[in-house]
């Protein structure tokens, strides 16, 4: 799955990285070390300018609010917990499948944090004693330091309590796309720590390789079977991770120490 993520490029880092044509500076967001659902985050998407005349779709920087909300959705309670999309199911979904056959967009990451299990703590659970587990987290990331291009989804929703005009009638919402994690090795791996995503969660962000940008944003592709095909994962042997400090799991805490690598997993949470 993916819950929380981190994201520090700048918006004119990003215009140049995923060759941007729109983005408002008023708009656009400090960098984030700690993205929890229901933040609002940046999103690389296509699609016509409003009130313009010409009908091209055009690559927009624009913010979004993570968790997406169906437009038939008759309230917006259900986006929180509406945070990722599977990408063997996304097609056929109702909550989904509209939104991936028209309305599909970027999010960039610098990576994702994940959670494991210590193995300590595990065995407790397995003894049956009553112990909270002690989890240690993850931070995966591309190992040559590239933009993590998440697969995703938005999707506007009418809030009908709101007259026309007012800025908060209209709500443009995001999820992202998970895919089984890989079980092939990290390309750099901790020492002590799991060896391959898999053993860190059996989920993991589709992480979207360049070649498969213009494809993925392309308004025109429309059919769900052939869009499939671009939900294939990436290749393996892409990603590093390392342990960061357990600070991350508060999401009131950010900041780039939340990156920093730890030299090995924190006391009571060896994995």
């Amino acid at each position: 799955m993916c819950g929380r993520y981190a994201a520090s490029r700048r918006p004119e880092d990003l215009a140049g990285i995923f060759e941007i044509e729109k983005w408002e500076p008023e708009e656009t967001l400090d960098a984030d070390y700690n993205v929890a659902p229901t933040k609002e985050v940046h999103a690389v998407l296509s699609r016509p300018l409003k009130d313009a005349d010409d009908p091209r779709p055009v690559r927009q920087l624009r913010t979004l609010k993570w968790g997406l909300v169906p437009s038939w959705s008759k309230t917006p309670e259900g986006g929180a917990r509406m945070i990722n999309a599977r990408a063997e199911t996304v097609h056929e979904k109702p909550s989904y499948r509209r939104a991936f056959a028209a309305r599909r967009c970027i999010l960039p990451a610098d990576g994702y944090y994940e959670w494991v299990t210590g193995k300590q703590e595990r065995d407790l659970e397995v003894e049956g004693k009553k112990k909270r587990p002690g989890k240690q987290p993850y931070f995966v990331t591309p190992a040559d330091g590239s933009v993590f291009a998440m697969a995703g989804l938005y999707e506007f929703w009418r809030d009908r309590t709101l007259s026309d005009d007012h800025p908060l009638a209209w709500w443009v919402t995001c999820s992202v796309i998970t895919t089984e994690a890989e079980t092939t090795p990290l390309a750099v791996a901790p020492e002590e720590g799991p060896h391959s995503l898999a053993e860190i969660h059996p989920r993991m962000p589709l992480m979207l390789t360049p070649d498969r940008w213009d494809a993925w944003l392309d308004p025109s592709r429309t059919d769900p079977e052939d869009l499939r095909g671009l939900l294939a994962p990436p290749p393996p042997g892409l990603m590093r991770a390392y342990p960061v400090t357990t600070a991350v799991s508060n999401v009131r805490n950010n900041g780039p120490e939340l990156l920093k690598e730890l030299a090995a997993p924190e006391e009571g949470t060896l994995f």
